[in-house]
Formats: structure tokens, C-alpha cells, sequence
């Protein structure tokens, strides 16, 4: 720990002026925060940073903020942690990146951009053993590739294979594709560049990841239910022109990692993937590498934006953004596992724990939902009947905000829909604006919606599905 002020993010919230403030899911209670950056557990604790603009709620100046826990539940804010240096090679914002120990030294590498519309740089930083003060020299461990194919880099991300440590960099080529870059790295201060090593060309990534750059690349080896485990790529699908609506979304792709038999450098070969979250409020995940319990796991963060409805919700203008001064909300740790062959996204565990009251068991029809809560929903069998009746074909499962007459299509607003089978559950999480739904056996959806006055949650199930609900609330 540290003398510094410290505090527990969900007291604060508790009391944010804003009802669509998340109140577990821990932010800063003013500025901008995007990308999850840096996520390591070091000495016991959980460390997760984000861009974050502390001055408003826009894309600006970018640094990074810091918040830490040792159980994934109760969660403290820390000072920000890297900041723009004058005249660096970060003068124009501190942008995605990863933190690792080097030598027992807690170190990020992040993209630094000197200016506005530049190339951005590998740069290093070192902190000290809590993570919450470092030290900015401004040193470059990778510029620009001379690669005249290479058109934009971004965003390192590090990993280890066959007792190497390597890294790779999201990059866009003149010529349209996306690709990724790959680096030998012996040394944190002196990255080697290796060149192009897969693009979005590639057959099985031009059907799941097709972009114009592949921004936050993460790849992480995840457990495989046939009692191995797979490895796993993950991209943010850059448009030009997206503005923050990222209309691609998140992909990946699920396949091997060998060692090139010349060079021995590691080779990836992807064999399946798809989309990695179904919302359209989803982007720029870090998933990390975690010893988790007694066997290997990956956890993985998104962040959920702000904005302009999509799908038919109601959203927010950027005069409403501004007037909050808040924007940007990071989900809650997500498990990562692949079974029979696709990936599949649950809840960290540990997020249980912000399990409170039970408001409902065995719920059926419609029912009430709180405005912070947490949903189980279960299928059951379905009867030959269901069958005749048509129940099973029209039987979504709806989350909406209603409010005045419920037969007013005008008052009612769908947030969620969504088929569920016999035997499938969903987890659905409402922390004031941000939703995240959980599919066995899939990946998550997750939404942003912002109940107005006199609105009300209301879940509809069909007629083989029953629901828990529990409000959420911070446990001692």
C-alpha cells in the first residue's frame, strides 16, 4: 500500500450526481476514460489502468489513469500514472499499452505519439514496486518500422512462447489489409523489429477479423474444454471514419503457435473465430494472462463508450455527455475459455461477491428488475405444446425500459433480445447504464442504456425460461 490518498471508487459513486453513473464498475467520477491498459497482478494485487482525460468528457490529451485491487471487488483510485511529457515522444497522449515486471521492475510500454496526426513509438516507463508512482525518461524501445508497406502502427502487447519473450504491434499497410508486426525482445529497452507476421489476408482472418488496422492486439493461451488449451488472438477492427462506433466491433481467432523451423520464431495459424463481444458498445479489450486459481487462465476488460443510440436505443448527445462530465465505462473482468472450438466469456468469479438481495426465484412471464442487478435466467424443457403453440419460436428473452402504459410502443424500449434454448442460462448485469449479458457457452453482449425519469427495468421471459434477480450491492 501507500501513503497516498486512496479511496474506494463505489463510495463516490454512490453518490454521483448522475444516475447513469456505473456504481461497480470502478472509474474516476469525472473525465474521459477508454482503452484498459497495463492490466498485471503484481505483489498481490490486480492493476488495471485506462486512457483517461481528467479535464472533460472527450477524446483528449490522453494519460493514463490507475485504478488497483486485491480481490477484483473492492477497487481503490490511484494518481494518474503516465501523463504527456513536453516535447516527448509522448507529448501528444500516452495510448495503449501493456505493463510487465522487468527484473522484478513493474514496466509499461505504451504508444507515445509526439504529434497529433504522428506515427506513434514503443516508449518504456518504470515503476515503483506498488505501481503507483512512475518514472518517464522518454525512452523509445521501437520507432516506426522503415518498412514502406507499413503505413500506421499501434498498441504493443507482449507475450512469452518457448521461454522467449516477444511482442506485437496492430498496424495498417498501404495497400488496405490489417496486420500484425512481430518483435524479438530481449530487451524491454530494445525492440527487434521481425516484420509482417499475418494480415488480415489471411483466409480464415478476412472471414472473423476483416479491418483496415487491427488495433489492441492481445494473444493470450486459454483453456480448451477438451483439457488442453488454444491460443487466442484478439483485435479491435478499425474502420476509417469510425468515430468511436467501431461498427466491426472486436474479433478473433482461435488457432496454434509453433516455432518456424529456420528461424525459430513463433508461427501462428488461426483455425476458427468470430466475434468477441455481440454489443455495439464494445471496444479495445486487454485480455492478460493470469495464474488463475491453480491452473492457467486469461481475464479479459472492454471498455463500453458512450454515445448516439444504437440498434434502436435511446443514447446519449454529446451536449448530454458534456453536461455529466463523464464518458466511458470498463466492464467487469471476463473469463476466458475456448469450448469445442469456439470461445466462450463468463463473469470473473469473483464478481459474484456483489450479490445482494434476492428480489425474485423462479420468476416467470414479466418481471420488475432493478436499476443495479443481477439476472440468472435458466431454460427449461420445452413441452411438445410449447412446440405447437409457436411459444419456442417467438420466446425471446427481453430486457426493456418501459414507463407510462405498457401497450405504448412509444414508453418501451428494448435494451436486449434474445433466443434461449433448453439448458442455456443467461447472466445478465445492470449497474445504472452499462448491461453486460452472459451466455454459457458464448461470448457477451454488452450495451449501454440510460433509463430516463418514471422508467423502469423490466424483464420478459418465454415460457420455458424462469429468472433469479438479486440486487447488487458492495460486500464488507
Amino acid at each position: 500500500m501507500t501513503d497516498l490518498a486512496l479511496f474506494d471508487s463505489l463510495l463516490p459513486a454512490s453518490t454521483h450526481p448522475d444516475p447513469a453513473f456505473p456504481r461497480f464498475h470502478p472509474r474516476p467520477a469525472q473525465g474521459w476514460i477508454n482503452d484498459p491498459n497495463g492490466i498485471s497482478y503484481i505483489n498481490g494485487r490486480y492493476h488495471v489502468f485506462f486512457q483517461y482525460n481528467p479535464e472533460s468528457a472527450r477524446h483528449s490529451q490522453i494519460q493514463w489513469g490507475h485504478v488497483s485491487s486485491s480481490d477484483l471487488v473492492h477497487w481503490e483510485e490511484h494518481p494518474v500514472a503516465l501523463s504527456p511529457q513536453p516535447d516527448g515522444p509522448d507529448s501528444a497522449g500516452c495510448w495503449t499499452g501493456v505493463v510487465t515486471s522487468d527484473g522484478g521492475i513493474p514496466t509499461a510500454a505504451y504508444s507515445g505519439v509526439r504529434d497529433h496526426g504522428g506515427h506513434s513509438q514503443v516508449v518504456i516507463a518504470r515503476g515503483s514496486s506498488d505501481m503507483v508512482t512512475w518514472e518517464q525518461t522518454g525512452h523509445v524501445a521501437a520507432s516506426m518500422p522503415s518498412d514502406a508497406l507499413v503505413t500506421a502502427v499501434r498498441d504493443p502487447f507482449i507475450f512469452h512462447f518457448n521461454g522467449s519473450r516477444y511482442a506485437i504491434q496492430g498496424a495498417g499497410l498501404s495497400d488496405g489489409r490489417a496486420a500484425l508486426l512481430l518483435y524479438t525482445v530481449e530487451s524491454l529497452d530494445d525492440w527487434k523489429y521481425q516484420g509482417i507476421w499475418l494480415t488480415s489476408a489471411d483466409p480464415v482472418a478476412a472471414v472473423h477479423t476483416p479491418a483496415e488496422i487491427w488495433e489492441c492486439p492481445q494473444l493470450v493461451q486459454v483453456p480448451d474444454s477438451s483439457g488442453g488449451s488454444a491460443w487466442v488472438m484478439m483485435f479491435s477492427l478499425w474502420l476509417s471514419g469510425d468515430d468511436h462506433e467501431h461498427a466491426n466491433g472486436v474479433g478473433h481467432l482461435i488457432g496454434s503457435l509453433s516455432a518456424d523451423p529456420v528461424s525459430g520464431l513463433p508461427v501462428f495459424v488461426p483455425s476458427s473465430g468470430g466475434k468477441s463481444d455481440l454489443g455495439r458498445d464494445f471496444y479495445a479489450p486487454q485480455v492478460v494472462q493470469f495464474s488463475y486459481g491453480s491452473s492457467p487462465a486469461a481475464l479479459l476488460w472492454g471498455w463500453a463508450n458512450e454515445g448516439p443510440g444504437r440498434d434502436g436505443r435511446r443514447g446519449r448527445t454529446q451536449e448530454e455527455i458534456d453536461d455529466a462530465g463523464w464518458s466511458g465505462v470498463l466492464t467487469h473482468p471476463r473469463l476466458l475459455t475456448v469450448v469445442d472450438g469456439a470461445l466462450a466469456v463468463s463473469p470473473a468469479p469473483e464478481v459474484l461477491a456483489y450479490r445482494g438481495a434476492a428480489v425474485a426465484t423462479g420468476a416467470v412471464g414479466s418481471v420488475v428488475v432493478p436499476a443495479l442487478a443481477e439476472v440468472l435466467v435458466t431454460g427449461g424443457a420445452v413441452s411438445s405444446g410449447d412446440v405447437t403453440s409457436g411459444d419456442v419460436s417467438s420466446g425471446d428473452v427481453e430486457l426493456v425500459l418501459v414507463s407510462g402504459s405498457e401497450g405504448d410502443s412509444a414508453d418501451r424500449q428494448v435494451v436486449y433480445s434474445g433466443a434461449l434454448a433448453p439448458g442455456e442460462e443467461l447472466r445478465i448485469f445492470i449497474d445504472a447504464s452499462l448491461v453486460e449479458v452472459y451466455r454459457s457457452g458464448s461470448v457477451a453482449t454488452t450495451l449501454r442504456a440510460y433509463p430516463a425519469p418514471g422508467e423502469e427495468w423490466q424483464l420478459t421471459l418465454p415460457g420455458h425460461a424462469t429468472a433469479d434477480v438479486w440486487e447488487l450491492a458492495l460486500p464488507e
